[in-house]
């Protein structure tokens, strides 16, 4: 099996039996939200549609998988949503097979959803001996049985800040594993245990924004498995999407590149 990310861009291409292209955080529609904010932006649908129309061009996946957040409004759908969603899935599935694990931001998704595309389990699968899941809920506990565990959720990006205090942020692919012990205290016996490699997902859609993993506690991070301990983070090591390997996040905590904010005792 292969497991790679695309070259200088936010999509997984996995090799087994079949090639599957992985994308996570599309969230159409999320300039309704920006322009209720008083931020107005033309829709970017087109645009999506044409980056991952190159994707497929060069990878000639046989199948898609959507990792979550479709969509970007809840608990509703917008206008907007429900005239681009349906039109970008059907678009996406004239040639591919294309299946959607939903994530938090998909409430009611299974409404919007055209028949050949295949709307999974919102706590995972395992497709062609991969697991997926968004990292919103625990996941099915089916997926530790995989060699490859696939989530996303968090946006994971690095911040750089400079002696001066300049920031840049820089969105990262995250490569840790499971902790067994809170897995085992969560949901008993798991019967086979493979010791998953975990990969998670930055977001394709770059006006989400990310979350800085060098600056966060644990429980500032959103989803149970990292609320719970369920996933090392500090040996977790964090690639940049042109590939460069930054170390882990410890690491980069004591680099010295690292503005740790105040917080509040808790």
């Amino acid at each position: 099996m292969i497991v790679n990310p695309l070259l200088n861009e936010p999509v997984l291409v996995i090799e087994n039996t079949s090639r599957t292209l992985v994308i996570s955080d599309i969230h159409l529609g999320i300039e309704w939200e920006l322009y209720h904010s008083g931020i107005s932006i033309p829709s970017q649908v087109d645009k999506r549609k044409k980056r991952i129309k190159r994707y497929i061009e060069i990878v000639n996946p046989d199948r898609i998988v959507l990792l979550g957040d479709i969509k970007h409004n809840v608990p509703g759908t917008s206008w907007q949503e429900k005239e681009e969603v349906p039109d970008f899935l059907s678009w996406l599935a004239l040639s591919r097979k294309v299946d959607i694990v939903p994530g938090n931001h998909d409430g009611d998704i299974e409404c919007l959803v055209p028949e050949n595309v295949t709307v999974r389990d919102m706590k995972g699968c395992i497709i062609d001996g991969v697991g997926y899941f968004h990292g919103h809920t625990w996941p099915d506990i089916g997926l530790f049985s995989a060699s490859y565990v696939v989530m996303s959720h968090n946006h994971p990006a690095v911040r750089f800040t400079d002696s001066l205090g300049h920031s840049v942020s820089e969105q990262v692919w995250i490569r840790t594993h499971f902790l067994k012990k809170p897995i085992i205290e969560h949901y008993g016996d798991i019967g086979e245990w493979e010791n998953p490699r975990v990969i998670v997902m930055p977001a394709f859609n770059e006006l989400c924004g990310g979350i800085p993993f060098n600056e966060s506690l644990r429980e500032e991070l959103i989803g149970p498995m990292f609320a719970n301990h369920a996933v090392e983070l500090d040996m977790a090591r964090a690639y940049l999407l042109d590939g460069t390997d930054i170390g882990t996040i410890e690491g980069i905590r004591k680099s010295g590149i690292t503005k740790l904010r105040g917080r509040k005792r808790r």
